[in-house]
């Protein structure tokens, strides 16, 4: 049976590095149950070299689209085929990453309550593993919906996957910071691109404001017509249904509030509740809706103010099935002494 081993990228933060083995071995693990036919087997850590790697074997060599998919991993830094010689010997394998962007776009903003760039993509990549586009990643354009922005972190790695990114925020500051990062950024890579920050009006009211822009890969993507779109509405996330239209996203993927730095706005204007379950409970109905049939929600969390069990019956009470398969079990980690952080993925039945 041929063998693998994934070296891990190091991550800079160092709790999630103490985290990223496991978390690379749940990830493989949904990769390996959504679209690698199962055929991953003995997933386990190992050190090679004195260096820790991800080891596994495979029923019989993988193929380009095999490796092409291993390529999304969110840590992965270098996959090898792994011989047992009377040494360990490691053969390169090319990784072919979708990654259509440098990878500044993920790591020049540094604020706090920033979700680690590593995470972000794992939570993208098992929410749409979990839908019914899972076996469209690499050929498809999807249309991904982050109802909680904030400044933007999924929304860049949905961008740099080559597919349209739409996002919902009701801090304004934090729009205001998102549109003038990204503008800066495409100016500074000299890309293709259209931006406009305006008012949503609507029976001569102001509903709220849209961050638009459209972009190309590179110029003659963009000549083409063949543009990226990211829009961005400043807006409270339980009126999603008044900005996009019903069955429009292939995934919704959002990190919720952790009710330490910041609350989640359940009521009234200002006032904030430290458990996430309020506002998904006012909010799902409008996020269900704009969901394709087949399509995902994946959401992480803070522990420590929701409880799993909880967080479950609040997307069933929605009408979406839970995945709860132990391939989706693996993914909860430390992120300091207030966050416990877990992801929970569901999905919207079909027609």
């Amino acid at each position: 049976m041929p063998r693998y081993a994934l070296l891990v990228l190091p991550a800079t933060n160092r709790v999630y590095a103490e985290a990223s083995v496991d978390l690379t071995r749940a990830e493989l693990g949904v990769f390996a149950e959504a679209v690698l036919g199962g055929r991953v087997t003995d997933v386990a850590e190992e050190t090679l070299g004195g260096v820790p790697y991800v080891t596994f074997g495979v029923a019989e060599p993988l193929g380009a689209r095999d490796v092409a998919y291993l390529s999304l991993l969110s840590s992965a830094y270098a996959l090898f085929e792994l011989r047992d010689l009377p040494e360990p010997l490691l053969s390169p394998v090319t990784l072919t990453p979708l990654d259509q962007f440098d990878d500044d776009l993920l790591t020049i903003q540094k604020y706090v309550g920033k979700t680690n760039e590593f995470f972000t993509k794992l939570l993208l990549n098992v929410t749409v593993l979990a839908s019914a586009s899972a076996g469209d990643m690499l050929d498809r354009r999807l249309r991904i919906l982050d109802p909680l922005c904030g400044r933007g972190t999924t929304l860049n790695q949905v961008l740099m996957y080559g597919w349209d990114a739409a996002g919902i925020e009701i801090d304004g500051k934090d729009v205001e910071a998102y549109s003038g990062f990204l503008r800066t950024w495409l100016k500074r890579k000299r890309l293709k691109h259209q931006a406009e920050l305006t008012p949503i009006r609507r029976d001569r009211k102001v509903l709220g404001r849209r961050f638009h822009v459209t972009l190309g890969a590179d110029k003659a993507a963009y000549k083409s017509g063949d543009a990226l779109d990211l829009a961005v509405v400043n807006a409270d996330t339980r009126r999603a249904r008044d900005f996009f239209r019903s069955g429009s996203f292939d995934a919704i993927v959002t990190d919720a509030p952790y009710g330490v730095q910041h609350g989640s706005r359940s009521g009234g204007p200002g006032e904030l509740s430290r458990s996430p379950l309020d506002l998904l409970s006012a909010a799902l109905p409008g996020w269900v809706d704009l969901l394709r049939p087949g399509g995902a929600l994946g959401m992480s969390w803070n522990t420590h103010v929701a409880r799993r069990e909880d967080a479950a019956a609040v997307l069933t009470a929605a009408g979406l099935r839970v995945c709860d398969d132990p391939a989706y079990l693996g993914f909860r980690h430390r992120v300091d002494q207030a966050i416990m952080r877990d992801v929970l993925v569901a999905t919207k039945p079909g027609d």
